[in-house]
C-alpha cells in the first residue's frame, strides 16, 4: 500500500531540483570561512608577523 502512494506521489509531484540549493549551501559556507579568516588575519596579524620575524631571525 505504501509503495503504491510513494510511486504515485513520484509521478504526480514534480522532482525537485536540490543541486542549485547545495551548490548555494557550499557557496555559502566557502563565503563565511573566507570572512572568518580575514577577521583572523586582521586581528592577528601583527603577532603572527612578529612571531614569524623571530623564527625567520632564529634560522
Amino acid at each position: 500500500m505504501l509503495t503504491a502512494l510513494a510511486g504515485i506521489a513520484a509521478r504526480v509531484l514534480p522532482e525537485r531540483d536540490e543541486e542549485g540549493q547545495g551548490l548555494a549551501e557550499y557557496a555559502l559556507i566557502l563565503a563565511l570561512i573566507a570572512i572568518v579568516a580575514i577577521v583572523a588575519l586582521i586581528f592577528l596579524g601583527g603577532q603572527i608577523s612578529s612571531k614569524l620575524s623571530t623564527v625567520g631571525n632564529a634560522i
